[in-house]
């Protein structure tokens, strides 16, 4: 049964020296489809190589990531407005806010993050948000747009369960990957009150690996630890976790179309 990891930057640096092995690993685990997140125009060539060498298991976005906010936002964002329909992208993502690292730039993440929820809108593709101590704000400014159009992902949901409930009341769904497996993560209090039809698989690589390897360079393969937890959380087998979470992201990525 085929497990699909909905966010991992296995094209980073990180993974340079050992790139083709960690793709096998997970293939050869049932992570069959891996969907590679923007950051910036910095590693676009990086990441439609990566999706040459396996057309048939990478799946890419486009966007602008908030932490990349700077002075020269604007041409990023024309990259993104003007590439958006060439290599097949399957999201406008990872795009949002985040307060978390620096404010200084935090207007223009708000115009950047409104201009790609268009964009995205316009394309009919789902956006994939990255949030960080800006739950309220994002959540608002989704609320506002109020497209049939729009829909997406929360991806590394850390959030309460009020703001669970108003993303999927708006027809989001929840990223869960390691943070799921913490001690002091705190969505595993209260996750067995959203369905399992609202929830997606995604590691983050090559962050925030899951227990046993949490501080360790996360990875796709890892996905089964999340997986796991996500069993005991349910109180399901592990089968049919693996089974609801893929059909959701296929759902959402519509990937047989590519």
């Amino acid at each position: 049964m085929e497990i699909v990891d909905t966010h991992t930057h296995l094209y980073l640096d990180q993974f340079d020296h050992d790139f083709d092995d960690t793709v096998r690993r997970s293939i050869d685990n049932n992570i069959t489809k891996f969907v590679f997140p923007s950051i910036s125009s910095k590693y676009y060539n990086k990441m439609i190589q990566c999706k040459k060498k396996y057309p048939k298991n990478i799946f890419l976005m486009l966007g602008l990531h908030p932490v990349y906010v700077d002075k020269n936002y604007l041409q990023e964002l024309n990259f993104v407005e003007k590439n958006i329909n060439t290599n097949n992208f399957v999201a406008v993502g990872e795009i949002g806010l985040d307060k978390y690292w620096s404010k200084e730039f935090y207007k223009q993440q708000i115009q950047a993050f409104e201009i790609q929820i268009d964009l995205a809108i316009k394309n009919k593709l789902p956006v994939i948000i990255h949030c960080r101590d800006a739950y309220e704000e994002t959540i608002d400014i989704l609320e506002k747009k109020n497209n049939k159009n729009l829909r997406g992902i929360f991806h590394c949901f850390t959030g309460s369960l009020r703001d669970a409930q108003r993303i999927i009341n708006m027809g989001f769904s929840l990223g869960i990957g390691g943070v799921v497996t913490f001690k002091n993560g705190k969505i595993d209090q209260f996750l067995n009150k959203i369905s399992l039809e609202n929830i997606v698989l995604e590691t983050d690589s090559p962050y925030l690996a899951p227990v046993p390897y949490r501080g360790k360079r996360n990875e796709s393969s890892y996905i089964i630890h999340i997986v796991e937890k996500l069993s005991e959380i349910y109180d399901l087998n592990v089968d049919r976790i693996i089974e609801q979470t893929s059909l959701n992201s296929h759902k959402i990525f519509n990937f047989d179309s590519q």
